[in-house]
């Protein structure tokens, strides 16, 4: 097994000086976040005060009906310890109007309904607040496109977008995250019992693994599963990863002019300053 450890002190320097520098060049000086009470959105929530003070950044805890109980104690947990502004906003009204209309049962439809909701609700309170969206997705979920398309994945900036789900816990258990959210086992809590791992199939002691060796270290498939990790899994997650690099990327646009967006026209916005 590889060691994905890292410094946890410098990281922690790093992404507080990353979010500093992105706001700045981006005209902000607060920040918002939507607090699901999952480990990732309080890391971020942790870091974000840490970078910019705890009266520069909200947090918005949006509960639906299905919502686990433990989810909101532990985002509300994680608001009341960094003493940041915070708004609860119950989105089942908004929601249950729109499934008993079109009589939507599929829970995969429900659940990306019910992220993009929550993002529309967070980019309308960052208006609000004039803030900038912080993301809460790690490099994990965002290889494994296990995110909604501008739902979760919608936002400013991704602070942890480059640390893999087990160095998110490394990171969050050294800053001091509570005991309670690095104990539960990772889930977008979009219907009771679910859990991350079991609708990917594979743990995340093994998918970051795989992805750092095939990333990082340039290793092949078949030599991935010659170091001892299981065909399904192995392919489980490379497969995955493939068949979601639509959701890393800006959609297509067709050259008509000479100078394209996301073709030949690729500022990034720091030399328009």
């Amino acid at each position: 097994m590889i060691d994905l450890s890292l410094n946890y002190e410098l990281t922690k320097k790093f992404i507080v000086k990353f979010i500093q520098e992105e706001l700045k060049s981006n005209n902000f000086e607060h920040a918002l976040i939507g607090i699901s009470g999952g480990i990732d959105s309080a890391l971020v929530a942790y870091l974000a005060v840490e970078a910019l003070g705890k009266e520069n950044v909200f947090g918005v805890l949006l509960p639906y009906k299905l919502s686990s109980k433990e989810s909101i104690e532990d985002g509300l947990k994680v608001v009341k310890d960094l003493g940041i502004e915070h708004e609860v906003i119950e989105i089942t009204d908004i929601a249950d109007c729109y499934f008993e209309r079109e009589k939507i049962q599929d829970k995969f439809r429900i659940g990306n309904f019910l992220a993009r909701i929550r993002m529309s609700i967070i980019f309308d309170k960052a208006r609000e607040f004039d803030s900038i969206v912080l993301g809460t997705s790690n490099k994990s979920e965002i290889l494994l496109g296990y995110t909604t398309w501008y739902g979760d994945m919608a936002a400013g900036i991704y602070p942890i977008g480059d640390l893999y789900k087990t160095q998110v816990f490394g990171l969050s258990k050294y800053i001091g995250v509570p005991e309670s959210i690095l104990n539960k086992k990772p889930s977008a809590d979009l219907w009771p019992g679910q859990t991350d791992e079991d609708e990917i199939g594979t743990p995340y002691s093994e998918i970051d693994q795989i992805l750092y060796l095939y990333l990082e270290e340039r290793k092949t498939k078949d030599e991935i599963m010659e170091m001892g990790f299981k065909k399904e899994h192995v392919e489980n997650v490379l497969n995955r990863m493939f068949s979601t690099q639509f959701k890393r990327t800006l959609p297509p646009v067709c050259k008509i002019s000479l100078r394209t967006f996301g073709h030949d026209f690729l500022y990034p916005h720091d030399v328009f300053k």
